[in-house]
């Protein structure tokens, strides 16, 4: 399954109210290390189908979400379970480092 886009019409139903953990990364198109990302995620959203949904949230389309949860600097990335982000990193991850991120927390 691809990366879902998350925006700020579809975030509380699709990100908050989720089954299952969701990695949600904040991004913006000008963003170099969030390109360079991106294939970890589509990757990382492929092999963990059906266990977690890998979400992207572009700051500058969907405003509303990023403010309102003080997105300073992109790429931002979250975990959230059960409506609750349960943890955070700002700044590029290689793949290895995503997938142990998620083993500890999603």
């Amino acid at each position: 399954m691809a990366t879902f886009t998350a925006t700020d019409d579809n975030f509380t139903a699709e990100i908050l109210g989720a089954d299952k953990p969701v990695l949600l990364d904040f991004w913006a198109e000008w963003c170099g290390p969030c390109k360079q990302m991106s294939p970890a995620l589509e990757e990382l959203s492929e092999e963990m189908d059906g266990k977690i949904i890998v979400a992207k949230l572009n700051i500058e389309d969907s405003p509303e979400t990023a403010v309102k949860f003080h997105i300073r600097g992109v790429p931002t990335l979250m975990i959230v379970k059960g409506g609750e982000v349960v943890a955070t990193r700002s700044g590029a991850m290689t793949k290895s480092k995503l997938a142990e991120w998620l083993g500890e927390h999603a």
